[in-house]
């Protein structure tokens, strides 16, 4: 073989593993990228929704504390969160939601509540613990992936 074809062989073979090199970490970078971003988002779309549920929670509980009919259509948003959360959240979080939603409909049912009354009951009930203990898990979980 001549000595010309060699040489040729060799720089032709160095320019491509490099090229290849870099096109190869040039993929990996951008899939690390798009994994975090699609987390990232992942994250904040879940984030969104417990906020959305924690203040609908909060609101119809108080109403529910001193209000013993119900509208039904009040409750039609809270169950509306937590079907969203049926597509998003794990079995913990929908869980935890369920029975939130479950508690402010027994408290719709229970007979009102004084004023007096309220700072001791909320004082040793906090009805969104378990769904906020649940969804920092849950949002704990997704980071580490």
């Amino acid at each position: 073989m001549d000595l010309t074809y060699v040489h040729a062989v060799a720089a032709f073979s160095g320019s491509a593993s490099g090229t290849l090199a870099t096109v190869l970490t040039g993929l990996f970078t951008q899939g690390r990228k798009d994994r975090a971003l699609r987390r990232s988002h992942a994250i904040s779309q879940r984030q969104e929704l417990y906020k959305s549920f924690v203040e609908e929670a909060s609101r119809l509980h108080a109403d529910a504390l001193i209000n013993e009919a119900s509208d039904t259509s009040k409750l039609v948003n809270l169950y509306a969160l937590i079907g969203r959360m049926r597509i998003l959240s794990s079995d913990d979080v929908i869980e935890a939601a369920e029975k939130v939603g479950h508690l402010i409909i027994e408290t719709y049912l229970a007979p009102n509540k004084t004023i007096v009354e309220l700072p001791e009951l909320l004082a040793r009930m906090d009805p969104l613990r378990r769904f906020s203990e649940a969804c920092r898990q849950e949002l704990k979980a997704v980071r580490g992936r």
